[in-house]
């Protein structure tokens, strides 16, 4: 950990915490990098769904329904961890939730379409749950003004997990392929290693990472309680989020750019099998090659960000992510599609780490669960208009996808508009008035 200063961390925060919290983006980093980007999109595509004309449009169908259940659950979810000051007992079980349902994915095999239908949309759920709780300990263990070094130290460390996991994959595939085994034995194999490093890997969380929350009065708490169901709940924290307009900002934002990054981790793998006639370990060395270049992107622009400020940074990786776009667009020859990879790897820890740490910065230090429950619902509802809109052009283009990537773009040039109304130190007053 000699690359996090001490004067980095609040009062009372040591170094090995900060390597627990880095440890669940190395755990769950897997889970996207594996079965959402480079191995099991395409194999549900091919395989499972057997190459039916509606395919891709029903992956992206059920990438959508399960972050839709996240967008109606994680804001009262947050609330309630909030209220108990149960962030990590809820990481515990959406960590168990998504390794079981990982593991589940391996059993689906070809034709079996609802038992692997629904493995990843409980898979996805709960992973979204922990990218979210985890989210939240941030602001506890980071100074306001190196929330973007450290949020960065954690995105570059997850995408290093997201190597291992698709490290020792690729060279399974590689070997099971020497030995003609078909891809309906060698993609389980695949989720099961992914499964077992994402247990193994989030070890350190639960044995370093501290609670720092309080749990907050009973009367408090019955109130809160008190409040309804998820619809209710959901309300009352977007009512609570009105007195912070730049947080307003930032989930509009978000859901734009984000919108454009779901495309990319969702089906980014598809468009190379399809557009470019990519074969299965072609598409893990490209998707290996992406995290290198977001684990770099993660790690530097957050010392980056930090000095220029995280809402010039985003904007930079904005701008590089629609230059990625119109590569993958022009490309014709894989060639040119491995640079619009290394650009899109570049931006996607670098804008992921801008996101994470401005949320952490408009947040209220006492409702930081709560406000990063209502960061993840517009993350995931990204994740639904992004994958369903490049589902719906590939469909309404008898399957063209390079229409369908290029469509993409939009999301990014929304994205950077709406980020130029965002005021940081109106926002962070806000926050800090309200501690």
């Amino acid at each position: 950990m000699g690359t996090i200063s001490q004067d980095l961390l609040n009062e009372g925060v040591k170094k090995r915490e900060v390597f627990g919290w880095s440890m669940y983006d190395f755990a769950n980093s897997g889970y996207t990098t594996v079965v959402l980007t480079a191995v099991y999109n395409a194999y549900f595509v091919g395989v499972v769904a057997e190459g039916s004309p509606f395919a891709t449009l029903l992956w992206t169908v059920l990438i959508a329904l399960s972050s839709l259940i996240v967008m109606l659950t994680m804001p009262a979810l947050g609330a309630y961890a909030d209220a108990h000051a149960a962030k990590k007992r809820l990481l515990a079980v959406s960590t168990l939730g998504c390794v079981i349902s990982t593991i589940g994915l391996a059993l689906a095999g070809r034709g079996e379409i609802w038992p692997a239908a629904i493995a990843v949309v409980l898979s996805n759920t709960f992973y979204s749950y922990g990218e979210s709780l985890i989210a939240a300990f941030l602001p506890e263990l980071a100074r306001r003004d190196a929330l973007g070094r450290v949020s960065g130290w954690g995105w570059a460390f997850g995408y290093c997990g997201g190597m291992l996991s698709l490290g020792l994959s690729l060279a399974y595939v590689l070997q099971a392929q020497a030995q003609g085994i078909p891809a309906t034995e060698f993609v389980p194999v695949t989720m099961l290693i992914t499964a077992g490093l994402y247990a193994l890997a989030a070890l350190p969380t639960f044995l370093l990472l501290r609670e720092r929350s309080k749990a907050q009065a009973a009367p408090q708490r019955q109130a809160a309680e008190r409040g309804g169901g998820g619809l209710r709940r959901l309300w009352a924290s977007w009512q609570r989020a009105q007195a912070y307009p730049d947080f307003l900002r930032l989930l509009a934002c978000g859901t734009s750019y984000q919108a454009g990054i779901a495309v990319v981790i969702a089906l980014a793998a598809v468009y190379a099998e399809q557009a470019l006639g990519f074969k299965q370990a072609q598409t893990m060395a490209l998707v290996f090659l992406v995290n290198i270049a977001s684990a770099l992107g993660a790690f530097a622009f957050g010392y980056f960000e930090d000095r220029v400020g995280h809402q010039r940074a985003l904007a930079y990786t904005l701008l590089g992510w629609i230059l990625m776009v119109l590569l993958a667009y022009l490309a014709t020859t894989p060639t040119l599609f491995w640079i619009a990879a290394v650009i899109a790897g570049l931006c996607m820890g670098s804008s992921q780490s801008c996101g994470r740490a401005l949320a952490g910065s408009f947040a209220p230090p006492t409702r930081l669960a709560e406000f990063f429950g209502l960061w993840t619902f517009a993350t995931r509802l990204a994740a639904i208009i992004g994958p369903l809109t490049y589902g719906f052009v590939t469909w309404a283009s008898a399957g063209n996808h390079r229409l369908a990537i290029l469509s993409t773009g939009v999301f990014f040039v929304l994205g950077w508009l709406i980020l130029r109304g965002i005021d940081m130190k109106r926002g962070m007053a806000a926050a800090q008035a309200a501690a």
